[in-house]
């Protein structure tokens, strides 16, 4: 009886935390996050849209939904650090990036695991993209995306030209979230 309470009490726990879904590692049935959502910022702090990260097998769904964006195609990166201080962003790191690849699906030695499709951002400021990062966790062992320092989704000023080491030439940071 006490362990049953005990482990609905870790239920029930799990299920009120902020952020994301939870589920458990089936490696040491350790709980891990399901999914993680990150609030896209300009500089200014103005909402510019969101980001959702959801484990689906063993890979990642990521689906942007962005606003208020300057309209043509952005780059749109996983950044490896959970930051995002303005005014450049660049306390969200480099590309999130665990096998050590280089930059872009066009490039032969690519791809980091941060690298996304540009997303394409139409007249009204709006524009979604929905990609799988195939072989990756969310959280958990083995170089997830949620490890100690977090991760953030950022979305550059210029489209990704898929090739280039380390960012594919896509220009400054303009809008970021931190994955929660």
């Amino acid at each position: 009886m006490k362990s049953a309470l005990f482990s609905m009490g870790i239920a029930l726990g799990l299920a009120g935390c902020a952020g994301g879904a939870y589920g458990t590692d089936a490696d040491n049935g350790a709980p891990v996050m399901a999914s993680a959502t990150a609030d896209l910022r300009d500089a200014s702090g103005r909402a510019m849209g969101t980001a959702t990260a959801t484990q689906a097998g063993d890979a990642i769904r990521i689906r942007v939904d962005g606003m208020n964006l300057p309209a043509g195609a952005h780059g749109a990166h996983v950044h490896m650090t959970g930051q995002c201080t303005a005014p450049g962003f660049e306390s969200a790191g480099g590309h999130w990036n665990p096998t050590g690849a280089d930059h872009g699906k066009d490039n032969p030695a690519g791809m980091h695991k941060g690298d996304l499709p540009n997303i394409l951002i139409g007249t009204n400021g709006g524009g979604t993209l929905e990609y799988s990062i195939p072989d990756a966790g969310v959280s958990g062992s083995g170089g997830a995306m949620l490890d100690a320092d977090g991760a953030a989704m950022v979305i550059h000023a210029g489209p990704d030209d898929y090739r280039t080491d380390p960012s594919g030439n896509s220009g400054a940071r303009i809008a970021c979230g931190v994955f929660r």
